[in-house]
């Protein structure tokens, strides 16, 4: 699949959503607009169990809304895709055909397995964690599914969610300390027929707004230094203390909390009262929080059955980081030539002994070498700061917040000053080891980046042998390497702070120009 424009429309039980889309091979999957409607459909249903006709009537208008848009941006191809609140409606096929006859829209009901098979997809092709337990609450549905090494063990889907789990416990507009234990004790209960999660121990990946509003609370709270959710990592004290927190302001305060949306003010606490359970149930160490979520699975399960190799679960963050990149300007050959002299010096240096070889370490260097820099694109003089900012302040599939903040500080290295004032918000993240090696990797990028400043991948390759006190770094080079010679002479100190050691530079050409 070359290039796709289109859209997604997510008729949940809370929200209703139009997401537009646009993928092409180079560039990836991009969100070009999303547009949210709070409809709250679960609360058409009836005792019967049919929709009210007021129920309907607010899908029909927010329907047409959404066809108006799609006109204006020219979108024709469109998926609308209904889950809970249709689905358990017993008038779900009038209500389908309804909306076709009055919008032109052909809803198409999802299942239970399909809608946690969905989640399951977008955590799989956006999270590097390996082995997880999912959780999707929706308003009136919750998904749980198993998964390991990225594949699908095990789902089941919950009738209840956290629009209906208000119906059901909550009087008023929040919870209150008995309501909130009849929850709690309803939602144990039926987390305990599930003898697949039963004390796994794996992280919990939570899908959906009500999770990601969680960990905008807790962010905000705590004066977090870098933006998105999107692979942010929390504990299980952190959502008691969150808990207590939440539990101790009335609706008027939750309306007025920054990190959360005022149309949740009231959901709220039984949604983190639903992930506290299941951390218990699973014996989680970690709560993780994805932006991605059934609008995502359905798109790319959608382009990967046109293009199987569109993306890969297995390395996340090797397809996205090389997109990423080319958003910035750098080319594919580019990218591949700074990976190999990093690779090369590294194992160099590590064969001499000035460095200990770690597959790990190389690992996180050339991944930095990839995006080294990358902050040149907006701005030459300060191209360091724009790197920085670009990295610690985006969404970057396969890495979670820590590893976007090392790979920020390694990319972005310009000297020790920099170094410093940038890693010093993340001080607690790191250990003074890590942090100097950290720092002396970025030492070592900086001169691997002035080897191709010209880029025009004049160095062939790089030698170092040991003298009587320095060592001696003899480059091999195919054509004219003026700007080269310049700026490896001129960052060489960074690389003898990374190796404790002077460094001789010899520029060999002889040999090399029929190679």
């Amino acid at each position: 699949m070359n290039e796709l424009k289109t859209a997604i429309i997510d008729v949940g039980s809370n929200t209703i959503r139009l997401v537009l889309y646009q993928y092409n091979y180079e560039e990836g999957l991009q969100e070009l607009g999303n547009i949210k409607t709070v409809a709250r459909l679960r609360t058409y249903l009836q005792p019967s169990g049919e929709m009210s006709e007021d129920g309907i009537q607010v899908l029909s208008e927010t329907l047409l809304t959404f066809k108006a848009m799609l006109e204006e941006f020219e979108i024709a191809d469109v998926k609308a895709a209904a889950t809970a609140a249709i689905r358990q409606a017993t008038n779900r096929d009038q209500i389908i055909a309804q909306m076709k006859e009055q919008t032109g829209i052909q809803i198409e009901l999802l299942s239970e397995e399909e809608e946690a098979y969905f989640g399951y997809i977008a955590v799989a092709y956006s999270m590097g964690t390996k082995s997880a337990v999912t959780i999707d609450i929706g308003g009136g549905s919750t998904e749980i599914t198993l998964f390991e090494n990225k594949e699908l063990q095990q789902s089941h889907s919950f009738p209840f969610g956290t629009v209906s789990l208000k119906q059901r416990f909550v009087k008023g507009d929040i919870i209150n300390s008995s309501e909130k234990k009849e929850l709690i004790s309803f939602v144990k209960e039926q987390f305990q027929t599930l003898p697949w999660i039963q004390n796994v121990g794996l992280p919990i990946i939570a899908i959906g707004g009500s999770a990601r509003n969680i960990a905008q609370i807790h962010q905000q709270k705590h004066d977090y230094p870098i933006a998105s959710v999107h692979g942010y990592d929390m504990a299980k004290e952190d959502l008691d203390d969150l808990s207590s927190f939440l539990g101790q302001l009335s609706f008027q305060e939750l309306n007025q909390l920054d990190g959360l949306s005022s149309d949740r003010a009231d959901i709220i606490v039984p949604a983190l009262e639903v992930f506290r359970v299941l951390m218990e149930v699973v014996d989680s160490p970690s709560f993780q929080l994805t932006k991605k979520g059934l609008r995502e699975g359905l798109i790319i399960q959608r382009i990967l059955q046109t293009d199987a190799n569109a993306f890969d679960k297995y390395n996340v963050f090797e397809g996205n980081v090389r997109r990423l990149a080319r958003q910035y300007g750098r080319t594919e050959m580019e990218v591949d030539f700074l990976m190999h002299l990093a690779d090369q010096l590294y194992r160099e240096c590590c064969h001499l002994g000035y460095l200990q070889y770690n597959a790990e370490d190389l690992q996180l260097l050339v991944k930095a070498a990839k995006v080294f820099n990358i902050g040149e694109y907006i701005e030459l003089s300060s191209s360091s700061q724009h790197t920085f900012y670009l990295i610690a302040n985006q969404a970057i599939d396969g890495l979670n917040h820590q590893e976007r903040v090392i790979l920020a500080l390694l990319a972005s290295y310009k000297n020790k000053d920099y170094f410093q004032r940038f890693a010093t918000p993340f001080a607690e993240w790191m250990s003074q080891e890590e942090y100097r090696k950290i720092r002396s990797f970025g030492g070592l990028l900086k001169f691997v980046y002035a080897l191709n400043v010209s880029k025009r991948n004049v160095v062939h390759a790089i030698e170092m042998q040991t003298e009587e006190d320095y060592a001696q770094l003899n480059i091999y080079i195919k054509n004219n390497a003026a700007a080269e010679k310049y700026q490896a002479n001129r960052h060489k100190k960074h690389l003898e702070r990374a190796l404790k050691i002077p460094l001789k530079i010899n520029f060999i050409e002889e040999g090399w120009n029929n190679i």
